[in-house]
């Protein structure tokens, strides 16, 4: 059920940015906050990135987007030339994750900040992870274009 959960708010996110230009993506429909369609698609490429390969798996990557440009370069450093380029980052962190996954068991568990965290755990706050940003996705989209729906 988790990992059908999650698939779904997956999905749902990919489905909320279709048939958006670059442009369309990147824009900030909601002043004076900072976020995007683009800017979502990006942050959850590094959530994805960083619960599933480099914490479950213990993969040592170098970040998805320049440091020097803060921790809010993912929803900050947008170019909407290169929007494509992120969604597919998206999908590709995804597919990784569920590569990674395939074998283990949700009571499989690893350290992070001192604390035993199982796979079980890390499903459950992607899926309210996804949820969050679904609920900000939809405001955005509506302000864009008017398109609202699941």
């Amino acid at each position: 059920m988790l990992t059908d959960y999650l698939r779904w708010f997956r999905a749902t996110l990919l489905q909320k940015c279709a048939g958006l230009t670059g442009e369309q993506l990147a824009e900030r429909t909601t002043p004076p906050s900072n976020l995007s369609l683009l800017g979502l698609l990006r942050h959850m490429a590094k959530v994805e990135r960083t619960w599933f390969r480099q914490r479950f798996d213990g993969q040592d990557l170098p970040p998805l987007y320049d440091p020097e440009k803060g921790k809010d370069a993912d929803f900050e450093d947008l170019d909407p030339a290169r929007a494509a380029e992120d969604y597919a980052r998206l999908v590709e962190e995804c597919r990784l994750a569920d590569e990674i996954i395939a074998g283990a068991s949700f009571d499989d568990t690893f350290l992070h900040n001192g604390e035993v965290i199982s796979l079980r755990l890390v499903h459950v706050h992607m899926i309210g992870e996804y949820a969050r940003h679904i609920g900000h996705a939809d405001l955005v989209r509506e302000r864009l274009d008017g398109v609202t729906g699941d």
